[in-house]
C-alpha cells in the first residue's frame, strides 16, 4: 500500500508544471511545506513495522529529494519565462524617454530674487496670517475711521463687529513684528493680499506684495533712498534711474512714490510709461510716529522707514509682460517661456 502511494506521488511530482508564481506556491504547499503530503508520509513512519522502517524511510527520502529538485526546476523555469516576457518588444538600444521638467513660475522667481537682494543687506523674512483683524490691518497703521480702504468697495470683509477681513497689504505683518520685537528691526514681508478690484490687464483682486521695514535709532530718509537705489540697480540693472515723488500714506510721513526709468524704452517714452519715461514700482516713507507708538515703540527714541511694492508689477517690468492676468491663467504657453529660469 505504501509503495503504491509513493509511486503515485513520484509520478505526480514528475508531471507537475507551473507557469506562474501562484502555481509554484501551490506546488510548494503540497510537496515541500511542513503540512505537505511528504510530511504526512513521515508521520506514517510510526505505523510501519520495525523491520520495514529502514526501507520505508529511504523511499520517503527519495520522494522528498525528488520534490525539492522539481521545485528548483520550476523556479528556474518561471524566472526564465519572466525575463523573456520583459524583453519582448523592448529595444534596449533606444534612448531613454525623458520626463517633462517644469519651470519656476515668474512670480516665484521674482519673489526669490527680491528676497535675495534684501537678505544680502541684512533684512530677514517675516510672515503673517492672510485673514486679519481691524487693528493689525487698519487701526494700528494710522488709518482713520472714514478711510475709503475700510469700505466694502476696497476690502473683502468676512465679519463685522468686530471687523475681520482678508488683508489688503502685508503691512499688517510689520505691525505684528513691531509688537513682538524690540528695535533694531530690519524685516521683509512678502505675501498674498486681497482687494475688491475689477480684474483687468493692470489690476487683480488677488496679488502679491513685498514690504520692507527698518526701525532703529537715527534712521533717516537718506537710508531709505540708498536702500531703494541699491534694490533698483540690483533688480533691473546698474543703468536704472530712480526718482521719488511726494505722496500720502496714512502709515508714513513724509511719504513718496518710487519710480524707475522705463525698462521698455530706456526712459525715452512709450505707451507703457505713457510717454514720461518713468514707471511707478511702489510706495515708501518714514514710519509715522503714531504707528510706532501703537506698536509699543518709543517714537522719541526710534525712527524707521518702510516701503512696499507689488511683485506682479516688478515681474511685468523685469520680463516685459504687459497683461497682469497671465500670471493667474495657467496658460502653459506663457509659463513655458520661463523654463530657462530653473
Amino acid at each position: 500500500m505504501h509503495n503504491d502511494k509513493i509511486e503515485t506521488l513520484l509520478n505526480e511530482i514528475t508531471a507537475y508544471q507551473a507557469s506562474s508564481p501562484e502555481e509554484l506556491e501551490n506546488y510548494r504547499m503540497r510537496f515541500i511545506s511542513k503540512k505537505s503530503v511528504v510530511g504526512e508520509l513521515f508521520a506514517e513512519m510510526r505505523n510501519v513495522p520495525n523491520e520495514e522502517k529502514k526501507a520505508f524511510g529511504q523511499q520517503i527520502n527519495s520522494v522528498k529529494q525528488a520534490a525539492e529538485d522539481k521545485f528548483q526546476e520550476l523556479i528556474e523555469a518561471i524566472n526564465q519565462n519572466g525575463k523573456s516576457q520583459q524583453s519582448t518588444g523592448i529595444d534596449l538600444t533606444l534612448p531613454a524617454t525623458t520626463l517633462p521638467v517644469g519651470g519656476i513660475h515668474p512670480l516665484t522667481a521674482t519673489r526669490q530674487r527680491i528676497i535675495e537682494i534684501f537678505e544680502r543687506i541684512g533684512f530677514n523674512l517675516s510672515e503673517g496670517p492672510e485673514i486679519e483683524d481691524d487693528w493689525h490691518n487698519f487701526t494700528a497703521l494710522n488709518f482713520p475711521e472714514n478711510h475709503p480702504a475700510r469700505e466694502m468697495q476696497d476690502t473683502f470683509f468676512l465679519e463685522k463687529n468686530p471687523d475681520i477681513a482678508l488683508r489688503t497689504h502685508t503691512s499688517s505683518v510689520q505691525v505684528r513684528v513691531m509688537e513682538n520685537q524690540k528695535p533694531p528691526i530690519r524685516t521683509l514681508s512678502p505675501g498674498r493680499v486681497f482687494r475688491n478690484e475689477a480684474i483687468s490687464a493692470r489690476a487683480h483682486c488677488i496679488f502679491h506684495q513685498v514690504e520692507g521695514l527698518y526701525v532703529d535709532r537715527n534712521v533717516g530718509f537718506a537710508d531709505l533712498k540708498q536702500t531703494l537705489y541699491h534694490f533698483a540697480k540690483e533688480m533691473f540693472g546698474k543703468n536704472t534711474q530712480v526718482r521719488f515723488r511726494p505722496s500720502y500714506f496714512p502709515f508714513t510721513e513724509p511719504s513718496a512714490e518710487i519710480d524707475i526709468s522705463c525698462q521698455l524704452c530706456n526712459g525715452e517714452g512709450c505707451n507703457v510709461c505713457k510717454g514720461t519715461g518713468w514707471v511707478e514700482i511702489g510706495g515708501s516713507g518714514m514710519v509715522d510716529p503714531n504707528v510706532l507708538e501703537n506698536c509699543g515703540i518709543d517714537s522719541e527714541e526710534f525712527t524707521g522707514f518702510a516701503f512696499g511694492m507689488g511683485i506682479e508689477r516688478i515681474a511685468m517690468l523685469k520680463y516685459q509682460i504687459k497683461d497682469l492676468r497671465l500670471f493667474t491663467e495657467n496658460d502653459i504657453r506663457f509659463l513655458r517661456q520661463f523654463k530657462p529660469m530653473l
